[in-house]
């Protein structure tokens, strides 16, 4: 059996390691011409990092990321809202790093690369239709490089692991249209600089208006470690206001992010200063799409953010995606059949991954500190006079129970 995969994200390639680690044959086809360290920072969950240490990849996340510590939430002046440990620290059996993306990306690649061949990933290709039969899919590709060659493969299985504009997904759903945009744009950077409290520590500040989030994406090195920041602010009525392009090397000038980032405080850390630094800054819209009645069509599914784009909250995008690859490579090795492997993922998985997607819209865990500030947006004096313990643990941890990764040990209330 040989299985299609169309796109060299962190689903598909995780989703390739997991079927070459069951001996099912898998072919991976990229629309880049090359598999490059492109994104900044993304957090992955312990139960997704379980998933990629049962692939022996644990000593290759340590080298490239940062076993994350704490999360604090704090208003847009800095005050504390809630802190919680996170990962082993908060009695899991598996860290929650934080790492550049690309360069999670990139490793996941060439575990592909040395397990399975050079030929294992085919670059330069985007998927541009398929038809399937009683015993298999013919997949059709498009040349990125020249727009005119193509190329015809063939396997049992087709998965689109394609990314939220899946040409997959467009196929059984042509009408669906653009994805959902509530008018929010994400700015982000990354930039070398000097250690922030104990270089394993992230913060999450501001409220409904906007957000400003920063992290390590390093180990500190010379008193320095890569700090990752992304400042999110609503900034258009999205009813009349289409998105702005998505892609991860759109750039903004340091002109139009400045203003909205020194709305922020963090405790210790000089925001305006950290933007400044930044070599470049990366814009694009915060979006999703509606969750879908099936992903699955005969001997084709979506994975990752081709089934489910969701908002970047909760630190989830990534790891439901590593998730969905477990899950399907374990049913495609088991099952009697292609066809049932892929009714049964689907069962599994989208109605868990349906429901994050509706908490994230919501605000995710973020919402903890939304409802501060809609409750006191000039600040407090004490944070149990505007929201309870009880009633911001169960902002919190509801979330977490939700989508998969409830810690083990109870916090200390803040």
């Amino acid at each position: 059996m040989t299985i299609l995969i169309a796109g060299a994200g962190i689903g598909g390639l995780t989703t390739a390691l997991m079927l070459h680690q069951r001996g099912i044959k898998a072919q991976v086809i990229e629309q880049a011409a090359t598999v490059r360290e492109v994104g900044v920072g993304i957090n992955t969950l312990p139960h997704s990092i379980a998933e990629l240490e049962a692939l022996g990849l644990l000593p290759e996340l340590d080298r490239i990321g940062l076993r994350t510590r704490e999360l604090r939430y704090l208003n847009r002046l800095g005050q504390e809202v809630w802190r919680e440990l996170r990962g082993t620290h908060a009695g899991h059996a598996h860290p929650q790093f934080s790492i550049h993306r690309g360069r999670l990306q990139k490793m996941l690649y060439e575990a592909v690369i040395d397990r399975m061949g050079a030929d294992a990933v085919l670059t330069g290709l985007r998927l541009s239709g398929f038809v399937q039969d009683e015993g298999g899919v013919t997949a059709y590709f498009k040349d990125t490089r020249d727009g005119l060659a193509s190329r015809t493969i063939r396997g049992e299985v087709l998965i689109c692991a394609d990314g939220i504009h899946s040409a997959g997904r467009r196929q059984f759903y042509p009408r669906e249209g653009r994805p959902s945009w509530e008018g929010v744009v994400m700015w982000r950077g990354a930039v070398d600089w000097p250690v922030w409290e104990d270089g394993e520590t992230m913060a999450i500040a501001g409220g409904l208006g906007g957000k400003l989030v920063l992290y390590p994406i390093t180990r500190a090195e010379n008193g320095k470690q890569l700090m990752n920041w992304v400042v999110n602010i609503r900034m258009a009525d999205a009813s009349v206001s289409p998105p702005p392009p998505e892609s991860w090397s759109k750039t903004a000038p340091l002109s139009k992010v400045l203003p909205f980032a020194k709305r922020f405080h963090v405790p210790g850390m000089d925001i305006e200063a950290l933007v400044r630094a930044s070599d470049a800054i990366f814009e694009y819209p915060m979006a999703d799409r509606d969750a879908l009645p099936r992903w699955t069509h005969g001997r084709v599914t979506l994975l990752g953010d081709a089934a489910h784009p969701m908002y970047p909250v909760g630190s989830n995008g990534s790891a439901q995606a590593i998730l969905d690859a477990r899950c399907l490579a374990d049913l495609l090795a088991r099952s009697e059949h292609p066809r049932e492997a892929l009714y049964r993922y689907e069962l599994e998985r989208l109605p868990k991954t349906a429901e994050v997607v509706r908490m994230n819209r919501a605000g995710g865990p973020e919402r903890v500190i939304d409802e501060v500030e809609k409750r006191s947006p000039a600040g407090f004096d004490d944070v149990e006079d505007v929201l309870s313990h009880a009633e911001r643990e169960a902002i919190v941890k509801g979330y977490a129970k939700t989508a998969g990764f409830a810690a083990k040990t109870p916090q200390k209330p803040r």
